[in-house]
Formats: C-alpha cells, structure tokens, sequence
C-alpha cells in the first residue's frame, strides 16, 4: 500500500510565529525606515527539522542573526537567540538566506554570508552552538585568501556524525586572472571541510572553476559523501548545470537545456538525497531545448526524463526538492498579477509518480521562496512573508506499507 501525505485545514494551519522578534520595518511593503537603513527585506529565513522533529528557524533582524526553535510545528517559538554579538549586515534575500542544520549530538551550524560596503563583496561566516542553541561560538570567517571580494550564496551539508562541508561561489581566481590581464569567465566553487562538527575547518579548496556567478550551489549528503549541483558555464556561455561529488570529484553535466546567456539568471537549482543514493533535482531554465521550472532523478548512469513543473504563466520558479525514504517534497512560488502562492506536489514512489500540485498559501505582499522540510514523520511547508510574518503549514504523513 502506498503511503500518502494528506493536507487538511490548509488555511487554518498556516500560522504566523508571533513568538519570534518582530517584523523588522524593512518588510513592510517594502518602505525602509528602520534605524540601519538596510536596503531590502530579510525574508529569506534558514529553517531545518531536526531528527526529533524539532523545527529550526535562523532569521535576520536588524543586522542580527537569530535563531528560535519550536516543537509544536511552530504555533510557538523559543526565545530568539543571538548569533552575532555584533551587528552583521547580512545577505537575506532572494536566493541568499542563512543556512542552518543540526548533528545527531544536538550540534546546531550556522552558515551566512557577511555582505561588505564594496560590490558584490562579502564573506562566508559560520558558527556553531554545543549546547542546544543556547549559545553560539563567536562567528570566524571561512574564506581564507584575505581578499575583499565575492564570497557568495554558500551552502552546507552535514552527515550528522561530524562531517561539515561548506561551498560557495569564491571570484577570487578571476580577480587574480585579472591582474594579470588574463581572462576569467564566471567564478570558482571552493569548499572548506571539518571532520569535528565545525569545531574547526581545514584550508579552503579550489573544487571548480568557471561557475554562473550569482546562482546558488545546493549541497547534500548521500551514501557516497557530500554532492553538490550547481549552474556551471559550459563552452563559452552555455548555463546549465553540473554535478558532482566534492570528495571524489568527476563534474558530470546535469541539464542539457542549451541556456546560452551573457547574464547572471539568478536562478540556482535544489537537491536531494534519498537513502539509497538516487539524487533528486529542481531547477529553472530558459534554454533553446526547454524553458521552465522542471524536476529529474539521477540514479547512477540513469536519468529520468525532465518532468515539468507548475504553471510557466504564473511564473512557476524558485523550486526546492526534500525527500525522505520513496516520499518525494517539491514546492515552489507562483504569482497571478497579484498575489504570490505556494504551490506542492508529492510523490510516494521515490519521483515515478506524482500528485496534482496544491496551493497552500497566498499573500499579497513581498516574500520569500517557500522551503519544504522532512524528518520522520514530520512534513512542513515554511514560507516567510512581509504581510502575514512567517508562515508554517503541517502536512500530515501517513506511512502505511512504509518501505524497508
């Protein structure tokens, strides 16, 4: 028998976490008055379930970074704790938002990208609490070349036991190239590792060069160590995307939409991992070959063909991919003129089949895209919004005939 994810009471579920700080001006209809004159909103939030179902929320607010937790799918938050004792200008928008994930020992990462007064120019932070969230370490820089540079749109992943992988996009060898009056096209995906939960991180690492350089690399951890998906140049400006194994290497073209564009599309893809070891993508593209939102498995040498995703009228982008076991979580942002929607769909044989998309959220204002989440038998929809706050919607997972 199949198991199944039934969404009941949608609107009556989805809630504002009104335990959390508040609102930060900057969010309200997009009119900034607040003290520190950021220049957008910070609606893109970090979120993560921990293996007790425990939901992890990292947020910026007034050049801080919080972090609250909620074991009641978020009706209720703890009280926000700080994470930069000092205050931050923080990278939270877009395809830029902290990334937070908890170890088996109860050990919370945080990731974050420091934006600097200098274009384009920022760098890639971390800390880490010991005791639950309770308290974090001081914040250290990982990018270690001393350059006031592009450190951007950093990604983590962890495989619960102590092993950390960090990637970000890094434009340090192109300003070097240039100083040599050399050519250098896109920018290079470097890494920094740690075998201790983040207690400390070995030199950084040169994995790839000649990246798309203001799309998101996406990280997970599979049976064969950390991979990473992100949207490569391939010949002289063809952006699509690549993949592969940071521990073992061997970068394999992942979409073949032909995207030929002298731009920055601002448009990463998502990834996920079952336990088996198939990989699962999302990605947009506007290629000769497709154009849209689109979704795929890898398992091996075998892929399966691009499946299209939500309605290209309603701009269907921003896609992210969870899976946990033969269940399969897509959801993605949508917007009919006035109002931007979740939209979601599921599969509970492991991608061969799918349900018909479901909206679970509207709202009229700003927001950020909506990120699913899954551990155990726990299934949540979290989306933050400029009206209506932060929103999480439970969706119900029954797991009869569950795999083996």
């Amino acid at each position: 028998m199949y198991r199944v994810l039934h969404i009941a009471s949608i609107f009556l579920m989805s809630v504002s976490a009104t335990a959390l700080a508040s609102q930060p001006d900057s969010a309200n209809g997009g009119h900034n008055h607040s003290m520190w004159h950021a220049p957008k909103a910070m609606l893109a939030v970090g979120a993560t379930l921990d293996e007790n179902g425990r939901l992890w929320i990292a947020r910026v607010e007034k050049q801080r970074l919080l972090v609250s937790w909620s074991d009641d799918e978020g009706k209720n938050f703890s009280t926000p704790v700080i994470v930069t004792p000092e205050p931050e200008t923080i990278s939270a928008d877009g395809e830029s938002r902290p990334k937070i994930a908890v170890a088996r020992d109860g050990t919370v990462l945080l990731t974050w990208v420091q934006s600097l007064p200098q274009k384009y120019a920022g760098n890639v932070r971390f800390a880490r609490s010991t005791d639950s969230g309770k308290s974090f370490s001081a914040p250290i820089t990982l990018n270690d070349d001393g350059r006031i540079t592009s450190h951007r749109f950093d990604s983590m992943a962890i495989d619960g036991n102590g092993r950390v992988v960090i990637a970000w996009l890094d434009a340090r060898d192109r300003d070097a190239a240039k100083e040599k009056g050399e050519n250098f096209t896109g920018t290079s995906i470097y890494t920094a590792k740690s075998d201790n939960n983040g207690k400390s991180f070995g030199p950084n690492h040169r994995f790839h060069e000649h990246t798309c350089e203001c799309c998101k690399i996406t990280l997970a951890w599979t049976k064969d160590g950390p991979v990473a998906l992100w949207r490569n140049i391939f010949g002289a400006n063809t952006r699509d995307f690549a993949i592969a194994n940071l521990d073992k290497g061997g970068v394999r073209r992942a979409t073949r939409d032909e995207w030929q564009i002298d731009a920055c599309p601002h448009n990463g893809g998502s990834l996920a991992a079952d336990r088996w070891g198939k990989l699962h993508l999302a990605w947009f593209t506007n290629g000769t070959a497709r154009q849209g939102l689109f979704y795929k498995n890898i398992d091996g040498d075998w892929e399966s063909r691009p499946m299209p995703i939500g309605n290209p009228a309603a701009q269907a982008n921003h896609a992210s991919v969870v899976v946990e076991d033969k269940i399969v979580i897509l959801s993605w942002r949508e917007f009919d003129g006035q109002s931007y929607s979740v939209q979601m769909m599921y599969s509970v044989n492991g991608g061969v089949s799918w349900s018909e998309p479901a909206r679970l959220m509207l709202s009229a204002g700003a927001t950020d895209y909506p990120v699913p989440l899954i551990s155990g038998e726990k299934v949540l929809v979290v989306w933050n919004t400029a009206k209506e706050g932060l929103r999480i919607v439970p969706i119900e997972r029954i797991t009869a005939g569950r795999s083996s």
